[in-house]
């Protein structure tokens, strides 16, 4: 899907040629996630609100929208692409048939806010993640959870490649587990990274993750003992003695490379198994905290705002705009290349 006939919007200033979704939410976006199995977006915000558009002849149309009652922080897509989840700071988890135009119901609940959730096909459940220190995986018939799993900190970051779901907490901690076998940890290490994790996300062969901290660094883990040699880690979003936490981690559905969005305001594409850097972007003038692929790899999709980094003293409403915009990549800038010097005798 070429992006080069949407609207650009008024008051555009994006240094990537983005287009600008519209209307923007009002608040600074938490969150952004694409149906698996079409061109709808949906943004959580800090203004409480979940928004839904529909990417569609050279337009963003805006398709509906429901409300939680505090700042919604996560979201995520059932698989069959018609119904959305989001959870949030009222500590509890929606389910929002959207496609058919159903009203949500509240499916999860927890002690503290809900900062993650996915969908989990293979078992026809949701898992949600919160800072009371606890997985809950739910049955959506069902008011009580399924099972809850212990955590040893405040859950900051969850990815999931069935069977393969790593979860991020306080504390550096970083837990494997198998969902064939949901109950157990599977492995738990301390991140390779000096730093609080921000995000973490799953190799799309299930053999590893990569995380990423506040600290500028990405690390590239795997999960065989016997693979550890190849594990290492990167600076990225850094500008001299400038240091910028990196917000986002999105694998391409197509090619396997990856995308890094930062506090910087840039977004670069990586291949990991080459260790290098495709394409650099220019950086916008606010932090990207979130952003995502759409199902075939066409559109990137990430947002441009106050990310709260700094506190709500840093916070200037006068110019704390949001943008949400959609970036139509290049083969070239996502596509991996040989690792330099690969194939010499």
């Amino acid at each position: 899907m070429a992006l080069s006939g949407l609207n650009a919007g008024t008051g555009n200033s994006n240094p990537n040629k983005s287009f600008e979704v519209q209307p923007a939410p009002s608040d600074s976006v938490s969150s952004l996630s694409f149906s698996p199995k079409a061109n709808y977006l949906v943004a959580t915000s800090w203004d409480n609100q979940v928004r839904c558009w529909e990417i569609s002849g050279g337009n963003s149309l805006a398709k509906a929208s429901i409300s939680h009652d505090q700042p919604v922080l996560c979201s995520t897509w059932k698989d069959d692409g018609t119904t959305v989840f989001t959870g949030g700071c009222d500590k509890v988890a929606k389910m929002w048939p959207i496609l058919s135009g159903g009203q949500p119901s509240t499916v999860a609940q927890h002690d503290q806010p809900i900062v993650q959730l996915a969908w989990i096909e293979q078992m026809n459940c949701l898992v949600t993640g919160s800072w009371d220190k606890t997985l809950r995986y739910w049955d959506t018939r069902q008011a009580q959870p399924v099972h809850t799993q212990q955590l040893p900190d405040r859950c900051y970051s969850l990815t999931l490649r069935y069977p393969l779901m790593v979860v991020g907490t306080a504390d550096r901690n970083i837990m494997v587990y198998n969902l064939q076998n949901p109950q157990t940890e599977f492995k738990r290490i301390a991140s390779p990274l000096k730093y609080q994790t921000r995000c973490v996300a799953a190799f799309p062969d299930q053999q590893g993750f990569l995380v990423g901290s506040i600290e500028g660094r990405v690390g590239v883990q795997h999960l065989d003992d016997a693979q550890q040699s190849k594990n290492f880690t990167f600076k990225c979003h850094r500008e001299g003695n400038e240091i910028y936490s990196v917000n986002s981690l999105n694998f391409h559905p197509v090619h396997h490379t990856f995308a890094t969005a930062g506090s910087d305001g840039a977004f670069n594409f990586w291949d990991k198994d080459s260790k290098q850097r495709l394409k650099a972007m220019s950086r916008c003038s606010n932090p990207i905290p979130c952003s995502t692929f759409n199902n075939d790899g066409s559109i990137y999709a990430y947002a441009v705002c106050y990310d709260w980094s700094k506190g709500a003293e840093n916070h200037n409403p006068a110019t704390a705009k949001t943008y949400i915009y959609l970036h139509s990549p290049q083969e070239s800038e996502v596509k991996g290349k040989p690792r330099p010097g690969a194939g010499r005798k």
